[in-house]
């Protein structure tokens, strides 16, 4: 079975290796060879979870050397667009982003979807709100504040598409959050079977597969960080 691979360079001083045409099915290395070497072990794990749910996965183990098709170097950019060393940092932008979503293609995302979330929740599920909100040695956030993000970015996603609701609707509860905006995509993402809209703003591309793709990546890389905390 043949994939397509997309490798974007300089995630937080990594290289992520993105299974294009299956979103949640990545592979982080040192650099770009490293991401690509442990890309069959995680295209494996992925082919499980979805036989976890699914009686009839819709990949196969690849037979051959995984090579990147597509390379994306992360880079920044100040407020005028220009390359600086701080600021906004532009993430990848692959040409398969350009293409429509099928309604096969949001009817596999809106189970991705599922399942991720029902992760998510599983891997915080009986925790007392002492350590969902007990910081964490060497992290950036606490268990709660990473629930925060992970529904403010997919909240986030949709408003980079102008598909958002309005900002101050955002809940601060972390539960609450994920709640409201995850279904505020789940009605919105069968009516973008087809579109070809693409949004330039803030200095990078996006498109209803960037934002599927990133949705799905998201909770999923999260959600393994979470188990690690715990």
């Amino acid at each position: 079975m043949y994939f397509k691979i997309g490798l974007e360079n300089g995630v937080e001083g990594r290289s992520l290796a993105w299974v294009l045409d299956h979103p949640g099915c990545f592979a982080y290395g040192q650099d770009g060879h490293d991401a690509l070497h442990h890309l069959p072990a995680a295209i494996q794990n992925y082919i499980d979870w979805i036989a976890l749910h699914d009686h009839q996965p819709w990949l196969r183990r690849p037979e051959a050397e995984l090579e990147a098709d597509e390379i994306w170097e992360v880079y920044t950019i100040d407020e005028d667009y220009e390359l600086a060393e701080e600021g906004y940092q532009v993430d990848a932008w692959f040409r398969h982003d350009w293409r429509p979503l099928t309604e096969l293609d949001i009817e596999r995302g809106l189970k991705l979807l599922a399942w991720s979330r029902a992760d998510l929740l599983k891997s915080v599920r009986g925790l007392s709100q002492e350590t969902l909100d007990a910081g964490q040695p060497g992290e950036r956030w606490s268990i709660a504040n990473i629930l925060k993000h992970v529904g403010g970015a997919e909240w986030w996603y949709l408003d980079r598409l102008a598909l958002a609701f309005p900002r101050e609707e955002v809940p601060s509860d972390p539960f609450e959050r994920l709640e409201k905006v995850r279904t505020h995509l789940l009605k919105t993402l069968p009516g973008l079977a087809g579109s070809r809209q693409v949004v330039g703003i803030d200095g990078e591309f996006w498109s209803s597969r960037k934002l599927l793709r990133r949705a799905i990546w998201h909770e999923r890389d999260h959600t393994f960080h979470i188990r690690k905390l715990i």
